[in-house]
């Protein structure tokens, strides 16, 4: 689902009151990281990611990253916070994609 300005604004208005549940630390950017990170976009459709300060990794690369290895969108970054999106896959757990599609 690509999304659109609307959408987009949705998400993160739904995501400003969320923590950070995920953390890019100095291990980096590895495919085990971004399993975990696909596993609990699967139950939550919508979380926020932070960067630390010890990581390698800039904001940049970790969302050129996530965007070219998965389907999970990113829908705002805010300094070393990035609010992710992704549609779950059971049907059971789709609440907010169903919520943005009817936008």
């Amino acid at each position: 689902m690509q999304l659109r300005g609307k959408q987009k604004r949705f998400l993160r208005a739904t995501a400003h009151d969320l923590r950070p549940m995920f953390s890019v630390g100095k291990n980096g950017l590895t495919e085990t990281w971004l399993d975990q990170l696909s596993g609990a976009l699967d139950k939550r459709e919508l979380i926020k990611v932070s960067i630390l300060q010890n990581s390698d990794a800039t904001v940049d690369e970790t969302k050129e990253f996530i965007e070219s290895n998965t389907d999970i969108q990113v829908v705002q970054t805010i300094g070393r916070v990035m609010v992710l999106f992704k549609v779950s896959a059971d049907k059971d757990l789709r609440k907010i994609s169903e919520e943005v599609a009817a936008i």
